[in-house]
Order: C-alpha cells, then sequence, then structure tokens
C-alpha cells in the first residue's frame, strides 16, 4: 500500500470511528453510567491518536492525548460524567473530525495547522484542563500480606522472589538484584522469608541458599522492565509479579485497543500488552502440558485453562485474565465476520450492475429471435437462460443493498443540536433501521431528510412551555420510520408538534400568487402548498428555516429518485410526511404496454389491475376524464392524446384497456391500446436534450431493438390535473 492509500484508509477509519463516538456519546446522554458507550468513546480517541502518531500528526496526537486521559478518568471512576462535559466531548468530536478534514485537504503532507484550528483546539483543550479529578476509588487488597502503615499498597508491585538450593552455587547473588530492582524505583518494603518448616526437617547445608524476598516495589516501569531485572535468575529462582491495579486498568485498555490481527491466543495477547512475561508464560504452559485433563459434562477431556494456571502461580490478577478472554472471544467473532466480509470499490460494483443491465437486454432480444425463428426445442433453454439472468439480476442488486438504519442514527444528532440551540425538548425515534435499500438512494436522500428532520424540529416541534399549556408532554418527538411496501421503500417523518396551519398557508399562497382567492382547494391541496418554491409560512427567517428554500427542494430531489412525498397534519395535533422512493434506480420490473405508435413502460410495483375499458362507465368534467370503478371515481388519462401518437387508421370501436397505477395513497387510470405483458427493464436517462420532457422517467431498449419509455406515474398523475398544486412543477 502506498502512502496516499495508506492516509485514505486513515482518514476512512477515523471517520467510522468518530461515527461510533458520536452515537457513544448519544446513548450517554441517555445513560451517563452505560460502560460500554465510554469505553466506545476512550477507543475511538486511543485509536485515532495511535494511528494518527504512525503519520506524524502531531495536532492530532496531542489533542486526542488530552480527550483519552479525561475519558481514562470517566472510566476509573475518579471523574463524574455530567451534562457540560459530555457537551465539550460532542465539540472535541466536531474538532477532531476538523482536523482530519484539514489533513485531507493538505496534499502535501507539510502545510502548518490552521491558526483558527489552534485556538479552537486549544480552548477545548483549556476546558478539559480544568475539570477538577476526585480521589481514586478504593481497589481490591493485595494477594500476599503486607504491612498495615502502608496504606497505598495497591499500587504498588507485589513481587515474590524464592530462591532454589543451588542458587549460591550457581554464582547468584540474591541481593544483587535487590540492588538493581532499587535503581528502578522505591523498595518500599522487602520482607525477608525463611522456609524453616523445611529446614527443621532436613540437613542444614551452609551453602545452599533458602531465602525468599516478598517485594512491595513503587515504579513507572512495566512489568516486561522489572522481569527484566532477574532475566539470569529464571533457572535458580521462583518469580513471580503482580501488577498494581493502576496497572491493571493499563492493561485493560490496551486489550481493548489492541489489533486483531496481532493475536491468536490468550497467552500471546497478555504478553502483547505487557502484562506476562514470556517466562511466565512458558511456566504457566509447561504446567498445563503435565497437568492432569479435566473431565467434561459431556465425557470429553480438557486441559487446564491457561488463565487459571496464571493466576494460580500469581502471575496475573484474575480481572485481567477475565477481560482478555472477553477481548479473545471478540477478536475471533470479529475475524470470523470479517473473513465473510469484503470491501467492493462502488465504482466496479455500478459498473457490474450496468452489465447485468446489458445481459438483460440481451436474454430478451434473444427470445425474441427464437420465438420470430420458430424454435420451439429451444424454449426450455431460453427459459433457464432467464431464470439465470434473473437471478444474477437478485443478486448483483443485493450488493448494493444497505440497511438505512446507519443514515437515520445520523440525524440524532441533528435533533440535539438543532433542539438545544431552540431550547426544545425533543426525542428522536428510529424503528426500521433494519430495511435495505440500494446504497445510491440512501447517499441521495440524506440532504432531503435532513431538510425534513430540521424542519420538524423548528416549525413542528413547540417550546416546552407551550407544549404544557396545550396539554402535552413538554418533550416533544419526532418518529423515523422506514419499511418496505411493493417493491418500494417507506419512509415516515412523524412529529407530534403544532401541525400545519392551512389558513396561514392558503394566506402565504395568495400574497405570493400562487392560487387565486376564488380557487377552491381541498386540506390535502392546500397542505402541499408549502412545497411551491418561495413559500415559508414563517414570519420571520433564521439560520434553520423561514426563507421558503427547503421543501421545493426536497420535493424536487425525491422525484429526481422517481419518488413521491406525501403530507399530513393537523392543525395541533402534528405532522406526517410519507416518502415513498424505488429501492433501486438500475433495473426494475416493467409491464409493457402499447398506445398509439408507440410502447411504454410502468413500473409494475404500481400497477394495481388492468381492465377493459369499454366496460366502465367514463365521464369528462371541464377537460378532465373520470371513471366509474365499481364505484370509486378515478380520473384517467389516455396516452394517446398525452403524446399525440394516436394511428390514422385506427377503428373508432378497438378495444382499449385501462391501467389502474398507484402514486403514493393515490390511484389514476392510463388508457392504452394493448396490454404486452410484464418484463425486466433497464433504465437508460434520457440525455439532457429531453431532460425536461414530463411524464417520463427514462427509456429502456427493448429486446426487438426498439425503444420503449418508461413513465413517472407521479408526474402524469400532475399533468393530468389529478392533484392540482401537489406536484406540479413550476
Amino acid at each position: 500500500m502506498n502512502l496516499d492509500s495508506a492516509r485514505q484508509a486513515f482518514i476512512e477509519e477515523v471517520a467510522e470511528l468518530l461515527q461510533l463516538m458520536e452515537d457513544a456519546l448519544l446513548a450517554l446522554e441517555e445513560n451517563p453510567e452505560d460502560p460500554e458507550s465510554l469505553n466506545e468513546v476512550f477507543r475511538a480517541m486511543h485509536t485515532i491518536k495511535g494511528t494518527g502518531g504512525v503519520f506524524g500528526y502531531t495536532p492530532i496526537v496531542d489533542f486526542t492525548h488530552t480527550v483519552e486521559t479525561l475519558m481514562d478518568a470517566v472510566r476509573s471512576g475518579r471523574m463524574a460524567l455530567s451534562k457540560p462535559l459530555i457537551e465539550t466531548l460532542f465539540e472535541c468530536r466536531d474538532h477532531t473530525s476538523a482536523l482530519i478534514d484539514f489533513i485531507a485537504a493538505d496534499k502535501t503532507g507539510t502545510a502548518p495547522l490552521d491558526p483558527e484550528l489552534q485556538r479552537a483546539g486549544d480552548a477545548l483543550l483549556a476546558r478539559l484542563g480544568h475539570t477538577p479529578v476526585a480521589s481514586p476509588l478504593p481497589i481490591a487488597a493485595l494477594h500476599f500480606d503486607t504491612p498495615k502503615y502502608l496504606p497505598e499498597a495497591n499500587e504498588l508491585w507485589m513481587i515474590s522472589l524464592e530462591f532454589k538450593r543451588d542458587a549460591l552455587r550457581n554464582g547468584m547473588d540474591p541481593l544483587s538484584f535487590l540492588r538493581y530492582l532499587s535503581s528502578l524505583g522505591d523498595l518500599v518494603h522487602v520482607a525477608t522469608l525463611f522456609p524453616i518448616a523445611s529446614t527443621a526437617s532436613e540437613h542444614f547445608d551452609p551453602e545452599s541458599c533458602y531465602l525468599s524476598f516478598g517485594i512491595a516495589f513503587r515504579s513507572d516501569a512495566d512489568k516486561r522492565t522489572i522481569a527484566g531485572v532477574f532475566e539470569f535468575a529464571d533457572e535458580d529462582c521462583e518469580i513471580r509479579i503482580l501488577e498494581p491495579d493502576s496497572a491493571q486498568n493499563r492493561y485493560i485498555e490496551l486489550l481493548e485497543s489492541i489489533p486483531h490481527e496481532q493475536v491468536d491466543c490468550m497467552g500471546d495477547l497478555l504478553v502483547s500488552i505487557g502484562a506476562l512475561t514470556p517466562y511466565e508464560l512458558a511456566r504457566a504452559l509447561k504446567t498445563q502440558e503435565t497437568a492432569p485433563q479435566t473431565i467434561d459434562s459431556d465425557g470429553s477431556t480438557s486441559k487446564r485453562r491457561l488463565g487459571e494456571i496464571l493466576v494460580e502461580q500469581g502471575s496475573i490478577k484474575p480481572g485481567v485474565v477475565e477481560h482478555a478472554v472477553k477481548t479473545q472471544e471478540t477478536i475471533r467473532a470479529k475475524r470470523q465476520e470479517e473473513n465473510r466480509v469484503i470491501r467492493v470499490d462502488a465504482q466496479r460494483l455500478g459498473h457490474l450492475i450496468d452489465l447485468v443491465g446489458e445481459l438483460v437486454t440481451s436474454s430478451a432480444a434473444i427470445r425474441v429471435m427464437v420465438k420470430r425463428a420458430g424454435i420451439d426445442n429451444m424454449t426450455e433453454v431460453v427459459d433457464g437462460v432467464d431464470y439465470l439472468v434473473s437471478e444474477i439480476r437478485d443478486n448483483a442488486l443485493q450488493l448494493r443493498m444497505v440497511a438505512i438504519g446507519e443514515s437515520l442514527s445520523r440525524f440524532r444528532r441533528v435533533v440535539r443540536d438543532v433542539s438545544q440551540e431552540l431550547s426544545k425538548s425533543i426525542e428522536l425515534v428510529i424503528t426500521g433501521g433494519e430495511t435495505e435499500l440500494d446504497k445510491t438512494v440512501v447517499e441521495k436522500i440524506t440532504d432531503p431528510l435532513t431538510h425534513l428532520i430540521r424542519n420538524a424540529v423548528d416549525h413542528g416541534i413547540e417550546l416546552p412551555a407551550v407544549r404544557q399549556a396545550a396539554g402535552k408532554s413538554t418533550t416533544g418527538t419526532i418518529h423515523l420510520n422506514a419499511y418496505h411496501d411493493s417493491g418500494h421503500i417507506v419512509i415516515e417523518i412523524n412529529d407530534d408538534g403544532a401541525g400545519l396551519d392551512t389558513a396561514r398557508i392558503r394566506a402565504k399562497a395568495e400574497a405570493k400568487g400562487l392560487v387565486k382567492p376564488e380557487d377552491v382547494l381541498t386540506h390535502d391541496e392546500t397542505l402541499r402548498l408549502i412545497f411551491a418554491p418561495g413559500l415559508s409560512t414563517k414570519d420571520q427567517a433564521t439560520n434553520l428555516s423561514g426563507r421558503g428554500v427547503g421543501m421545493d427542494v426536497v420535493r424536487r430531489n425525491i422525484e429526481a429518485l422517481r419518488g413521491t412525498v406525501e403530507l399530513e397534519s393537523q392543525l395541533g395535533l402534528g405532522t406526517k410526511i410519507t416518502i415513498i422512493l424505488p429501492l433501486t434506480l438500475a433495473i426494475i420490473e416493467g409491464f409493457l404496454v402499447g398506445a398509439g405508435r408507440d410502447q411504454y413502460v410502468i413500473p409494475l410495483s404500481q400497477v394495481a389491475e388492468c381492465v377493459e375499458m369499454n366496460v366502465i362507465e367514463t365521464r369528462q368534467h371541464r377537460g378532465e376524464h373520470y371513471i366509474n370503478l365499481r364505484g370509486e371515481v378515478l380520473p384517467f388519462i389516455r396516452l394517446t392524446d398525452l403524446f399525440e401518437n394516436a394511428e390514422e387508421n385506427r377503428v373508432a370501436s378497438q378495444r382499449e384497456s385501462l391501467v389502474v397505477v398507484r402514486f403514493g395513497h393515490h390511484k389514476m387510470g392510463l388508457v392504452v391500446d394493448t396490454l404486452l405483458g410484464e418484463l425486466q427493464t433497464v433504465i437508460k436517462p434520457l440525455g439532457k436534450l429531453f431532460e425536461r420532457l414530463r411524464g417520463v422517467a427514462g427509456a429502456t431498449i427493448l429486446g426487438t431493438g426498439d425503444i420503449a419509455l418508461i413513465l413517472d406515474v407521479a408526474e402524469l398523475a400532475a399533468i393530468g390535473h389529478v392533484t392540482r398544486h401537489i406536484t406540479s412543477k413550476h
């Protein structure tokens, strides 16, 4: 991997870590004592600091180190997690993101840090630095007896040295080890132990060593350095080094942040973080090999657990072993998950789907050619090819499907920040996050959803005092829900706020000249006037809304995705906005129809039913056509009239068919000459020359080589005046 690729990987990894940190902080606002969320914030800062150090990004290392230290104090209980501190941590998260953006923009990697960024970081660090830190909490007792005058005993290293009988004969000087050890710290207490019971029952040999030491030692050195003091005494001395509780906390931190690819078993894991020395591991493994095997409940035999042996030998504390076991299980689970998942470049995936689209077209062409040639014995083969192509298509599209939950969860931060700015109390409830949608659609729907969420916070939810006076809870609720429905994904934004005032909307629309005073509009038609450009019910513009440049953009963006937007609202009760989108933008199931000299494709998911036109009662009113379908009055459009392509020699009595289509909660009819059946349709854009062509979403190439236009049902409804002032373009 070259340097540019490594930098890009670093930037992407940090973006993921900062998103995890933001989610964890949002969880901590609801439950400040959630240990997993605390650990998530710590891990994010710790990992960013470590990786940033590899690339030499000193500003990032310096900043994240302070935040990491602060979170360590919170996790260990030395500091309380308050609301102001969480607010500061949000700002720290955003500042880290700004630092990453600066690095991403600096192609040379040598530009000095922007002074504004430096000042912002210094201000945040100053706020963190003035946070008071309480005294440490009480920690567990030591593993062997120590004098009562050592109140800080649980913060000392405890070292046990038991020299073997031949130590003196082999040239060992026990006191030399103590002198060397004192160069690394303070020998707070040394207990000299004599094995009296042993010496009383055996002949005392003046050349044998009967010494053992228990040492309480204060030092900033790590376990590996301390163990190095006794490196040459491994064969002549039983050595046990037990870390202080502060070191245990450090080991736990390292276990949480250690790279997964660096460990294969628990022993190596503990050695890699310095909690265990190679000698201690080798001694425990030797004990494990020689120890008798245990019989499990199912009758099988197994070796003693390594962790139990290490604790028994006094090499490590149980808490570290327990955390190492959890880390090992997590690593194994993540490895299994990583082995199942690979990252694919989005452009390559898009190219694959384009090729699948061409394959769909070629498969249809083969079927047409076989039918024309009258090769009946090829039908079964063609059916098999069609089935395989359909499977390839579905699987290729599934590759680009992602759960929408990650995108929806981003709005928690939007609601939090905007509600705080407006002094409102708002709860965001998200359901249906597991619903899958084409990644390209997810990317393009984020901006419209952001507009709608901010509008719900600013326009919809009232101030706590206003809500209380209206008999509501002081905390407003915005419900964000996603689900599948008839080949589409539906996203609902529902709030329990003030609702929309139709009289106010009508007055604003008349003032803007969008409607005339004599026009008669239904409740729904009046509501949808808010999608007209330049219309806002806010009397005063703010930095959030009120300039009338949001809702029309939302509508246009959703329609550009071949989607529709529905609006329901009751004054004083709240507002519900429903967005209906296709699952994918590349390939759809279509229904082919003929009208006049041309053929058209209607998205199959929008086709409700087909009936013969001559058995239905029709009537016309002010240029608008209606039918009576089993007691239901439906508007309809005759495609030959709309596109002015009727055949000159058509007989007036020739049979016509009505295709009933759905768009949102509405229905309408499309009158066609012939019904040609279902087909898989590859959507092709029309190009700039036809980009203003209304009622058409794209085109497709049929198996015959002919071009068929793909109809935009929602826009046809607007053209046919089915929903006046609702979706008509300005």
